[in-house]
């Protein structure tokens, strides 16, 4: 009494049931078996999945743990994420990401090569009925520069007439433009030693221009973007922003016709120098290279944009007066064109010039509302603005 016991809550099995509970336990497991050894021999890709490319993605999971993994779990293998794409293998030590156009010689001691590095870039598109001019413009830079010719007319050892000539940097590619030249050997990381890039035509005369004063005067004014201040030989110049202002160092902002200008920060009044001469920091060329698009050779319409590459561009952009050039108006390239439908060879290039304008500025505005609306941003005024 008062006990609580525990009681058998299940019957008795009787021997038959045992038995079935065995033969079904056996049967069960043989079918597992089976099956388990017929299913890699399914093709994954059979099953409906039409979005999703499973075979693909199994290899490339293979192949990221094969090349990855197996350095991770290998301490006598070398990987370093944080090299450049495709260096990982490499201790860091012993990578160079960045290069130069520094002139070496083939004997001695690598060190002994030279006894100071240029710190400034210019670069000349050139033909060689040009050669003058450029004679000129090379006689007003000091050693601190390293000189690159483009030459579209393919004539380079002629240039051998000059002795700086024998120093200078000479690619050939027949009847391309500086622009595209920039995109295929200005690189930033080939060009990131120099300071300063100075990318310039070639029918500029340079009387009342010196490259040291006017580098001092860019940094005195702490500007990114530059160019000297424009005359023309013939005319005046297209924009006046561009155009050189007596009694001034620097000038930032202009007024120009009614109308071309609805927002007085931006090009062409503010923010605004040409692609006739212009003069980049190494940080601003690191952005405007990226901006340089691979088809669009003339490079029209890129100088409304150089303002997306500092900030506050109104203030980091702007033109030197008190180193001023002449702008001669040689159409000396456009002649390298050729006659179509009844037009000449300068009108077809120029032509061009105005497509790739418009081209450029559309694709631009759609990069940007593209990434505008990727982050839920109202983009109808700050296409504008920014």
């Amino acid at each position: 009494m008062g006990i609580i016991t525990r009681t058998h809550s299940c019957a008795k099995r009787k021997p038959s049931d045992s038995m079935r509970i065995i033969v079904i336990f056996f049967v069960g497991t043989a079918l597992g078996l089976i099956v388990g050894v017929s299913l890699p021999t399914l093709s994954i890709t059979k099953f409906n999945l039409p979005s999703i490319n499973l075979s693909c993605i199994q290899q490339k999971f293979t192949e990221t743990i094969s090349s990855q993994d197996k350095f991770l779990n290998d301490p006598s293998k070398i990987w370093v994420p944080t090299n450049p794409r495709g260096a990982e293998r490499l201790a860091p030590g012993i990578v160079k990401a960045e290069s130069d156009f520094f002139l070496r010689k083939l004997w001695g001691l690598p060190s002994e090569d030279f006894t100071s590095k240029p710190k400034y870039l210019m670069t000349f598109t050139v033909g060689y009925e040009q050669r003058m001019n450029i004679d000129a413009a090379v006689k007003k830079l000091s050693e601190n520069f390293t000189i690159v010719l483009f030459h579209y007319d393919g004539r380079t050892t002629e240039w051998d007439e000059f002795e700086w000539s024998k120093r200078a940097i000479h690619i050939s590619v027949h009847k391309q433009t500086k622009w595209w030249y920039a995109k295929r050997f200005l690189h930033p990381d080939i060009v990131a030693p120099y300071e300063y890039i100075f990318m310039w035509d070639e029918d500029l005369g340079v009387e009342h221009f010196n490259a040291e004063e006017y580098i001092k005067l860019v940094r005195k004014h702490k500007l990114e973007i530059s160019q000297p201040g424009l005359e023309q030989s013939k005319g005046a110049p297209c924009w006046n922003m561009t155009k050189r202002r007596e009694g001034h160092e620097v000038h930032k902002e202009a007024q120009e016709k009614p109308g071309k200008c609805k927002y007085p920060l931006l090009p062409p009044c503010a923010a605004f120098v040409e692609i006739m001469a212009p003069v980049f920091s190494r940080a601003a060329w690191r952005c405007v290279w990226h901006m340089i698009q691979n088809e669009f050779v003339h490079g029209w319409g890129l100088d409304f944009a150089f303002r997306k590459c500092v900030e506050p561009a109104h203030e980091k952009i702007g033109v030197v007066d008190a180193q001023w050039i002449v702008h001669q108006g040689v159409p000396s390239l456009g002649n390298q064109g050729e006659a179509q439908a009844g037009k000449t060879a300068w009108r077809a290039v120029k032509e061009r010039c105005g497509m790739e304008w418009r081209m450029f500025q559309g694709r631009l505005t759609n990069a940007e509302r593209s990434y505008y609306k990727s982050k839920g941003i109202n983009y109808t005024n700050l296409l504008v603005h920014n």
